[in-house]
């Protein structure tokens, strides 16, 4: 691509004299701004990218892969039939979700309710998220609740409790809400702050009782052994009846993963503009390398080479500039997100603060995940702000007259 001759002028541009103690410095801060640059893109990335794994996990492991809701209990009758009929890698589970109060030690909070089959309690998150309790002890009568709400509740395993739902009976003095009063079984800590201060699970038997099966939503959860297929399944039960309405763990968390998505490609415009402010460094350090060498230029231009060789040489001394920043801030950016959990916890004991804490995010470790593509991106951007950056101050050699350069001093 390039000929021997403009590699060597480009080299050359590359080692400036020492009386060029300037133009060394912009070099210097031009391959210093790229490198870190790409550096904090990519573990920033790495790190975003790590999260979106994590409570992508975490959400799996909350809620149900597939969510159906009926009009009446034919309906789910007949696609609990179908579904058992033609998949056999698929296991479901009725559950109730309604509203209603909790009234305990003269206070009350308003809580979101869920009824599961005690049959499939292993299947819910319960069955790894208990803190306190045992979930053999959850059947009907008993509940768990949240770790969050029982903290701010002041209770305790083994204290009684009363809900009220949000549906009504009548009686002689009128309609009344449906109340009872349940014993605490445990804690589940689900690491979401929502979650675990507005949510409590009831068996199923209770929560018909207490919403009426008329009131109460009946919903039917569907757990899949890739929970990355449920659009395919969602796709295929929705052909079984029209009255039905099919959604997926992503369906349900769909605001908060475009959320994360935002924050993501704002973050990366972001950074990004580290990169094109290094950038004008090397514009700045090739039109002074320009200025300082324009005799050079002139005299080259007489011995025979022509613009375009001069024009590509110099562009080469910029482009070279930035390919080895951005590689050199790859592999800084790479082994950093390799080891950012091990460094994290090295700054932590020197300052003696508590980066990262697991009490506020959630999370054991700093997540990191390196992505392949992402990385291309960074590098590929990179390489082109570059070569927009080298291309300009090369391009105004064109514009450069031989016989006034061979005067300039």
């Amino acid at each position: 691509m390039f000929t021997h001759t403009e590699r060597l002028i480009a080299i050359r541009n590359l080692r400036p004299k020492r009386k060029q103690g300037f133009l060394k410095i912009i070099s210097l801060f031009s391959f210093l701004g790229i490198m870190l640059g790409v550096a904090v893109l990519i573990i920033v990335m790495s790190v975003m990218n790590g999260f979106r794994v994590e409570l992508t996990n975490k959400i799996i492991g909350l809620n149900p892969h597939l969510v159906i809701q009926f009009n009446n209990d034919s309906d789910l009758k007949n696609i609990k039939k179908k579904i058992n009929q033609k998949y056999d890698d698929i296991n479901l589970t009725e559950s109730i979700t309604g509203e209603g109060i909790i009234l305990t030690n003269n206070k009350a909070k308003g809580i979101l309710i869920k009824g599961i089959n005690e049959k499939n309690k292993s299947q819910s998150f319960l069955n790894k998220e208990i803190t306190k309790g045992n979930l053999n002890d959850f059947s009907t009568g008993r509940i768990m609740i949240g770790g969050e709400l029982a903290y701010n509740l002041n209770l305790k395993v083994g204290d009684k409790i009363n809900i009220v739902s949000s549906s009504f009976i009548d009686t002689p003095f009128g309609s009344i809400p449906k109340q009872d009063n349940f014993i605490i079984a445990g804690f589940f800590d689900s690491g979401f702050y929502q979650f675990d201060q507005n949510l409590i699970y009831l068996e199923l038997y209770d929560s018909k009782s207490i919403f009426g099966k008329e009131d109460g939503n009946v919903d039917l959860e569907v757990f899949l052994k890739d929970p990355f297929l449920a659009e395919k399944y969602k796709k295929e039960i929705e052909k079984f009846n029209q009255n039905i309405f099919v959604s997926t763990w992503s369906d349900t968390n769909k605001s908060f993963f475009n959320a994360l998505k935002v924050e993501r490609n704002v973050m990366f415009i972001i950074l990004t503009l580290i990169i094109v402010v290094a950038a004008f460094n090397i514009i700045s350090g090739l039109i002074i390398l320009i200025k300082n060498k324009t005799k050079e230029i002139a005299i080259i231009k007489t011995l025979g080479m022509s613009k375009k060789s001069i024009i590509r040489s110099f562009f080469l001394t910029g482009f070279t500039i930035g390919f080895i920043a951005s590689v050199t801030g790859i592999i800084f950016g790479v082994l950093f997100s390799i080891y950012i959990d091990e460094i994290r916890n090295t700054l932590s004991m020197l300052f003696g603060i508590n980066i990262f804490p697991s009490d506020v995010y959630y999370l054991e470790k700093m997540p990191s995940e390196i992505n392949a593509i992402s990385v291309s991106i960074v590098f590929i951007i990179s390489l082109i702000i570059t070569s927009i950056a080298s291309y300009f101050p090369a391009k105004s050699i064109s514009k450069m007259k031989t016989t006034e350069a061979l005067k300039y001093e």
